[in-house]
């Protein structure tokens, strides 16, 4: 239900999401600007995909939290921390520039490695609470 205490859940975890992301991104990007493939954008994303499995996982076999937390966490901070504008852009722009197959690659990993990332965390964190 849509309250104002989501309301302010989603935009706290966002601001906050957002600004992990640029913090993150500006980090990785100083150790892998030699490389065509924007591996920062893939990290953050496949980070996130991970956090939210285990996050899923964790409210799953914790039922106890208010929904606003869980909206803080998942739609807030994890949505905006994760990007798929960014991942959007800029494979856009490796295939504009030629850099056909990093830009496949960065799309393979983006979207196989989220999915499986995502897998990965719920399937580890269920497998603690067994």
């Amino acid at each position: 239900m849509m309250n104002l205490n989501t309301i302010i859940a989603v935009a706290s975890g966002g601001a906050l999401g957002a600004s992990l992301r640029l913090l993150m991104h500006t980090s990785i990007s100083k150790y892998t600007a030699h490389t065509t493939l924007p591996l920062a954008t893939l990290f953050i994303n496949l980070l996130g995909s991970l956090l939210i499995g285990i996050l899923f996982a964790y409210f799953h076999s914790n039922t106890s939290f208010p929904p606003y937390v869980k909206t803080f966490l998942i739609t807030g901070l994890l949505g905006a921390f994760t990007t798929y504008s960014t991942f959007a852009i800029e494979s856009f722009f490796l295939l504009e520039s030629g850099h056909y197959t990093e830009a496949f690659a960065t799309m393979a990993l983006n979207l196989f490695g989220t999915i499986f990332f995502a897998g990965i965390g719920y399937i580890l964190m269920m497998q603690l609470y067994k």
